[in-house]
Formats: C-alpha cells, structure tokens, sequence
C-alpha cells in the first residue's frame, strides 16, 4: 500500500465523492479512481459502495477510515511544520564562535528579524568551532580565521587590530603605544593552541626576533583579563574583545601591524538552507562596508616597519 492510494481513499471518503476528492487534492478524477481501485484489488476488498456520483464506505471503509483517519491530521501538521521553518517561523539555529563580541551583533539582528527562531551559540577557539562546524553539529561559525577551503563558503565581516593590554600599574601603562621589541622578556598571558590571535601575535614576534616569557595560557579572553588586571603579566586580544575596564590599559603596537579578520562561515553544502541563507544576508547587512561583496578571502597577518 502506498501512501498516495491511502490519501486518495481519505479524500473520497471525506469529500463524498470522487469528483469533489478529485478538486481536494488537485489531481485528475480518473487519477484518484486509479488509486483507490489498486488499494482495492490489491487486498480484494471493497471500500465504498458507488451510488451514481455519490459513494458510500462499507463496512470495511469506515474501520478503514477510523484506524488511518488521523494520518490526515498528521499530514496537515507535518506540512504547517514544514511550511513555517521554510519561512523561519520555528526552529533553531547554531552558531559557532570565538567570542561573544562580533557574534552578538549578528544574533540580534538576526533575533529581530526572525523571531520565532531559536538561536543556540556555543564558544570555543577557532579550531573548535570550524570543526563543530564540519561535523554538523552547528549551521554557522563565526571565526577570526579562514583559511580557503571547497567544503566551506565564508562571509568576510570584519577586520580587527590585535593590542597589548597591561594592568593599570604597569610601567608600561604610562604610554599609549609601544613598539613589540619592547615585550622582549615580559611576562605574558596567552590564550590555548588553535586560538587565531595568539597565532598571529606569535608569528609577530617571531620575525621581530622577540621572546616574551609565556608565563599563563589560558582557554578565554575573559580569564586572561582578569589574570592581567590582578598584575600576573601582559595580555594580547583583538581590540574589539578588550571591554572597558579601568583596571587594564591598552597599548598598540606602533612598529607592527597584526590583524584578525572574522569571517562568518558555513558548509558549501548547506549554503542555500533558509535558516543558514537568512543569517548570511544579516552578516552581508552588518559587514563593514570594506569587506562586502569578497568571498572566500584568507586571513592575513601582516607585518610593517
């Protein structure tokens, strides 16, 4: 049995008739009659006695349309269902970032637009969050890092100054700038491996020959703020991810340029999935105005005397 044959026996047996059943489902009359007189021979039963243009259900259509009846309703559901993710009416979406900062904006826009949608944000380093991506266990990812890949279609966002930071008490804390010779030696706080700043930062230091001592790693910006305000030692974020805090000082580095650029990402194949679409189009309406329009454009660090 086939689930057209058992649709067309509830639209006959609702409807009356096979020519109102015919109008219900938008097919041909002698479509509809083709599939009920196949279910019918095929068990060799009789589903309605057929009076004129009317019909009547025997004794084995009406136990027949009391066991499947529901499977109208349930359709009916199943289609509101379908019809309102189509237009982002329900369900949910995953996101993937480094930080809170970037990643915010986006979701608010996004909750703005579509209200009915839920949003589930999972942080993590930008290793972590490509591969949460790549084992589909989230829709987008937003990373400072993108390195060209098929698998993945990226949406330039923003490109973001990496600055040192230091505790208010610093001697350091007495300039606005530095040059990164100057943090041969100093004690500083980085973030884990797979975390992007760091890499660029370090790549940094290592053509400027500089050898700060590492003397904490920490797994969020959060924590190393918070390790720097109590004075354990220097601190690197990008400056969108340094929040105001009176305890902390931000220095540039006047001799180097070292830069992040996020990147929205999600897989090539899931590019054109509504809810997937839909936040991309918001990335696109908040990128600044220098990285519209670029696709699949590799992180840079870069370097200048």
């Amino acid at each position: 049995m086939r689930l057209t044959q058992l649709r067309s026996f509830l639209a006959v047996a609702q409807a009356g008739g096979f020519t109102a059943a015919a109008r219900l489902l938008h097919v041909s009359q002698p479509t509809l009659t083709s599939q009920v007189r196949l279910l019918e021979s095929q068990y060799g039963v009789e589903l309605f006695h057929r009076i004129g243009r009317g019909v009547t259900l025997t004794e084995t259509g009406q136990r027949l349309l009391a066991v499947a009846g529901p499977l109208a309703s349930i359709e009916a559901d199943a289609l509101h269902l379908l019809k309102d993710a189509g237009d982002l009416r329900s369900g949910m979406l995953k996101v993937g970032a480094v930080g809170p900062f970037d990643a915010t904006d986006m979701i608010a826009s996004f909750s703005r637009q579509y209200p009915a949608m839920q949003v589930q944000v999972r942080f993590g380093n930008s290793e972590a969050v490509l591969r949460e991506l790549l084992d589909f266990r989230t829709d987008v990812a937003v990373l400072a890092h993108f390195a060209d890949d098929a698998r993945l279609h990226s949406v330039p966002f923003r490109r973001s100054r990496v600055v040192v930071f230091t505790p208010r008490d610093h001697p350091l804390a007495r300039r606005r700038s530095i040059r990164i010779e100057q943090l041969e030696g100093e004690r500083m706080i980085v973030r884990e491996e797979g975390s992007t700043t760091r890499k660029a930062f370090e790549a940094a230091l290592s053509r400027a020959g500089v050898r700060p001592r590492v003397v904490m790693e920490l797994g969020s910006r959060e924590a190393i703020r918070e390790a720097v305000a109590k004075g354990i030692g220097i601190g690197v974020v990008s400056e969108p991810g340094l929040a105001h805090d009176e305890r902390l000082h931000k220095l540039t580095l006047s001799n180097v340029d070292v830069w992040t650029e996020t990147h929205v990402v999600c897989l090539e194949v899931r590019r054109t999935a509504r809810a997937v679409e839909a936040f991309l189009e918001i990335v696109r309406g908040l990128a600044s105005p220098i990285e519209r329009g670029a696709r699949r454009t590799p992180a840079r660090t870069g370097s200048r005397r």
